[in-house]
């Protein structure tokens, strides 16, 4: 009687023979990509080499894929990386993909999936990062092979723990690459370089440009009325579009986020190509956060122009204090330049406001408690009659009116409060309890 053979003609003890042997050079293969994988982690290597040891290997394509779908990583055997994130967008990309991609993070295991329409499956395997899972390796791979199903499975998800490793070191590495950078500008905005070299190298890590001027903004972020952690994390959120928004509009601005302030080291003008000055980028600021959180204050700092680094910590203090004193003042929304303060930089240093508010009432409060319409006529034009040296002419061009009407206006204030103001101290009380007035955003001014 003939021995029975195996479809190839083999006889069943040569035919074990040649199953074990390739049992054993598929488990070589495995250790020897296995012992690939695992150099790979203690290398300065990113997921793309991952990606490209995998196809060169396996001959697959294989992809990272980010949580919103993303190619974050691709290669294809022979393929060139653009041609390879071209096939994977094309083969790969696809709504039915995200549904996939959860399987996978909720069980937390790799899985394949046949896709018996194309001939083909995909491996997807989750990434975790500590208890997150922020992508997935997916490769594609023959469907139902019959042999090496177990092994694909395997080397994705030893792949996916190498990518695992690879993305926790490189958020380690962009945390204190951040920690540094936040150190740097905290250095520049105190002013505690030890010599001006210090500085200019400190400045210069943080692309600040030494051939343009500059000036720092103070944006003040006030939380939502209560303590309760929503309006803490409404705060955050509105700091944080802060940053990016004027990023957006000036990419080399250097900024800085605390817990209620947003600080940035503005170029000017801040955006070259358009012309945009600082405090045009901030009253932009103002709107967009208006608009986006409604129930969040806002207010805007803004220091001298500078050029040298080391005038970068004296900007901020001017924007500081020029915030802190609006702010004080209730005037929630502004945007105010140090350099447009003029006599208001003495002023709004003043602890207490209601004794800047009681000094202008004891000058001019007799015309301020004149009906709304006269007193705000009165008041303007006396400002415009000061701010063009006492010449009526000048004054009523200003205001559009007939020079003997600031003239008859004028006289009327000084029939009202008893002021001369042909004499200089009467003239001196009257122009800063106007430019009190201005600084309180009271009076029509």
């Amino acid at each position: 009687m003939a021995e029975p053979s195996t479809s190839a003609g083999l006889s069943p003890v040569t035919s074990g023979f040649t199953e074990i042997n390739q049992e054993n050079r598929t488990l070589r293969d495995l250790v020897e990509i296995y012992r690939h994988l695992s150099g790979l982690a203690l290398q300065d290597a990113d997921i793309g080499t991952v990606a490209q040891l995998i196809a060169r290997r396996t001959e697959v394509t294989v992809a990272v894929i980010s949580q919103k779908m993303g190619i974050l990583a691709a290669a294809s055997p022979g393929e060139s990386y653009e041609n390879s994130v071209q096939y994977v967008h094309d083969h790969l990309i696809h709504p039915r993909l995200a549904h996939l991609l959860a399987m996978a993070g909720k069980t937390r295991r790799a899985m394949r999936l046949p896709d018996p329409t194309r001939g083909r499956a995909r491996i997807v395997a989750p990434i975790l990062v500590a208890d997150t899972v922020p992508a997935y390796l997916v490769s594609l791979v023959a469907d139902a092979p019959e042999q090496g199903e177990d092994i694909h499975l395997l080397i994705a998800e030893h792949a996916a723990t190498i990518c695992g490793v690879i993305l926790a070191r490189e958020r380690v590495i962009s945390s204190a690459g951040s920690q540094v950078r936040d150190d740097l500008i905290e250095g520049l905005l105190s002013g505690s370089g030890r010599d001006h070299d210090e500085v200019v190298r400190w400045a210069h890590h943080l692309g600040f440009d030494g051939e343009r001027d500059h000036r720092v903004l103070s944006v003040v972020i006030e939380a939502p009325p209560g303590d309760s952690e929503r309006s803490r994390l409404v705060a955050e959120r509105a700091a944080g579009a802060t940053a990016r928004l004027f990023v957006a509009q000036s990419p080399d601005a250097i900024t800085a986020v605390r817990a209620r302030e947003v600080i940035i080291v503005l170029s000017e003008p801040a955006t070259p190509a358009t012309g945009i000055r600082a405090d045009q980028l901030g009253a932009l600021c103002v709107q967009r956060l208006g608009a986006l959180f409604p129930d969040v204050g806002v207010s805007i700092g803004i220091g001298g122009a500078f050029r040298e680094p080391a005038h970068i910590a004296r900007s901020y203090e001017e924007a500081r204090r020029t915030n802190e004193a609006v702010r004080r003042l209730g005037r929630r929304g502004a945007v105010v330049a140090f350099d447009s303060l003029g006599i208001s930089r003495l002023l709004l240093q003043v602890p207490d406001p209601e004794a800047l508010r009681e000094f202008a009432t004891d000058i001019l409060g007799a015309v301020l408690r004149h009906e709304q319409e006269h007193h705000v006529k009165y008041v303007t034009t006396l400002k415009s009659y000061f701010q063009e040296n006492s010449s009526p002419r000048r004054a009523g061009e200003r205001l559009h009116v007939h020079p003997n009407t600031v003239t008859y206006r004028v006289r009327r204030v000084e029939e009202i409060t008893g002021l001369d103001l042909d004499n200089y101290r009467d003239r001196l009380a009257a122009q800063v309890a106007l430019e009190i007035l201005e600084a309180l955003g009271e009076a029509g001014l």
